[in-house]
Formats: C-alpha cells, structure tokens, sequence
C-alpha cells in the first residue's frame, strides 16, 4: 500500500522504483525517490515517499508516460 510501505511492494511486477533520470525528484529542495504503481494497462501512479516528513507525494496521469518506455 502506498499509504502504509509505499517502498515496500505487494506486487514488484506493477510497483517499482524508477530507474534513471527518473529515479529521484526534487519536492521543495529535497531529492526524493520516484516510484511508479501500475493501476492498469496504461494508467501510471508516480510517487515520491519523504520518510522524513512521512509523506508521501503523488503525481497521476490517464496515459501511459513514454518517459519510462
């Protein structure tokens, strides 16, 4: 679940980290971690969990991102 182990997937197939010049974000002056979850074929969840803050941010879309192709 994202909002108890965002960094902990249930099912690695569609929860991941974010490899590359998408793997970290920057969130108010802070490099975080960006995550993907897999909701459907197409639809992307990105997420950035701050421990710090124990927040966790949310980007979500209706199209697949041909960033991570």
């Amino acid at each position: 679940m994202l909002t108890e182990r965002p960094t902990q997937p249930e099912n690695p197939s569609r929860q991941h980290r974010l490899r590359g010049q998408l793997a970290t974000r920057e969130i108010s002056g802070r490099v975080l971690e960006q995550w993907q979850y897999e909701v459907t074929a197409s639809g992307r969840i990105w997420y950035c969990p701050d421990e710090q803050r124990r927040v966790v941010w949310v980007a979500a879309g209706t199209g697949h991102p041909k960033a991570t192709e």
